[in-house]
């Protein structure tokens, strides 16, 4: 079978290589699947650039998110059947891929693959964020920055599901105009405001959000952090822009928290809490309420463009290729 892999660290457009591999079999709590479609995201880009904390023994196949159909089952799988979609944690650009029973559940009908191939990844992360680690209340105000992103825009939908309002932060038309879409009660262009905190205090009365979602880092979070509340949470999700440094003296003068989210490692200390998770999404999902945005799917030959395009900050919402296409 074909599958993209990493032999030597560098951009992907430089280093991802299409090839033969030898066909996954699946061991004991194992599926073999048949994949539709690879969820892509920044972290993959960094760990072909070998910048990742995670850093995978050489050659590797990038993508983390898969959806597909049971081609067969390892022994002791329970609670799966032949020719069922899945979408599972796991896998990558590969045409089979042999994945975790564990980290795999079904596709409701509402999803398409491609999308379903966008669920665990950007969903998990931003429930445990908004949940589990800022205990985001219904009436609360969420400024989301990146909100055009595959963890913004499912910071929005998330956000909105709970019943918080919105502050949608992204650059540009499309991307502002993809938040709205989305159904963000407000959209700042920060490219297009000479201020963003006191855009973000005039849509507050002054007063501040309660919560902030934030993957950009670099001066993006220097500026959210002076738009936080009194008690407010400030979610740190990732550094797309750079690692910032905290001033504490703000923190402590305004009494708010600096939150880290790093939700693949919650998931080694406690296994069970994907599932719990996951259904959540679904059933968010089946109502129509968990929609992710994608970004126009890339095909299975184009894989390397769609890695680079991320690391050029180029795409509007979720990466997907989608091999049906």
């Amino acid at each position: 079978m074909q599958a993209w892999q990493v032999h030597e660290l560098g951009d992907p457009i430089d280093r991802l290589v299409l090839g033969d591999v030898d066909s996954p079999q699946p061991g004991p709590g194992q599926l073999l699947v048949d994949v539709d479609a690879v969820g892509l995201a920044f972290p993959d880009v960094l760990q072909c650039r070998g910048e990742y904390q995670v850093k995978p023994p050489l050659p590797f196949t990038p993508g983390g998110e898969t959806s597909g159909r049971v081609a067969a089952l390892g022994d002791g799988v329970e609670g799966f059947e032949i020719g069922q979609r899945v979408v599972a944690m796991g896998g990558g650009l590969a045409e089979q891929v042999a994945v975790s029973a564990g980290m795999a559940f079904a596709v409701p009908k509402s999803l398409s693959q491609a999308k379903a191939a966008a669920v665990p990844l950007n969903y998990g992360t931003t429930w445990f964020a908004l949940h589990n680690r800022a205990g985001l209340a219904e009436g609360e105000t969420l400024l989301v920055t990146g909100a055009s992103g595959g963890t913004g825009s499912a910071a929005i939908q998330l956000g909105l599901a709970a019943g918080a309002r919105v502050i949608a932060v992204a650059g540009g038309t499309d991307k502002t105009a993809a938040c709205a879409a989305l159904g963000a009660h407000d959209v700042i262009d920060h490219r297009g405001v000479d201020d963003l905190v006191e855009e973000v205090r005039g849509l507050t009365d002054g007063r501040g959000v309660d919560v902030a979602y934030d993957p950009v880092g670099g001066d993006m979070f220097q500026q959210v952090r002076r738009c936080m509340a009194w008690d407010g949470r400030l979610l740190v999700i990732g550094f797309v822009a750079g690692i910032p440094e905290i001033a504490t003296n703000h923190v402590l003068l305004k009494n708010y928290s600096v939150v880290g989210v790093h939700w693949g490692a919650s998931l080694g200390r406690d296994p069970s809490s994907l599932g719990r998770q996951m259904a959540e999404v679904m059933a968010l999902a089946e109502k129509g309420v968990v929609d992710p945005l994608l970004h126009p799917p890339y095909p299975f030959d184009e894989a390397a463009q769609a890695l680079q395009d991320i690391a050029d900050r180029k795409v509007v919402g979720k990466v997907v290729v989608d091999r049906t296409a």
